[in-house]
């Protein structure tokens, strides 16, 4: 009965982690994508249109400083939401091994 309770709390933690980690692998790659996009749109000419995508459609972007600034506090938030996910993940590998541990010390 012990080991099934173990057993059980395995399960939960390792699903948890695997959540947790697919979580972070998408959150840094959209952060990783606005960085790029940041980039390009740093170093596009100043006469060259810029469009935002809305939906189904392509809008021109009347003012570049706005979409520049929203795309930085979109990485901000994200990078923020990355650093609690990330310390999630440390806390349930954690409580992963100490359930290793008692599952082989049963």
């Amino acid at each position: 009965m012990v080991d099934e309770d173990i057993r059980n709390r395995l399960q939960l933690v390792v699903s948890e982690l695997q959540n947790a980690a697919q979580q972070l692998a998408t959150i840094n790659g959209q952060i990783k994508e606005l960085e790029g996009t940041l980039l390009l749109l740093e170093s596009q000419d100043e006469d060259r249109s810029v469009y935002r995508q809305s939906g189904p459609l392509l809008l021109e972007v009347s003012d570049r400083v706005e979409l520049m600034s929203d795309i930085k506090k979109s990485i901000s938030a994200l990078t923020d939401h990355s650093k609690i996910l990330s310390e999630q993940e440390s806390k349930l590998r954690i409580q992963y091994e100490d359930i290793v541990k008692q599952f082989e010390g049963s």
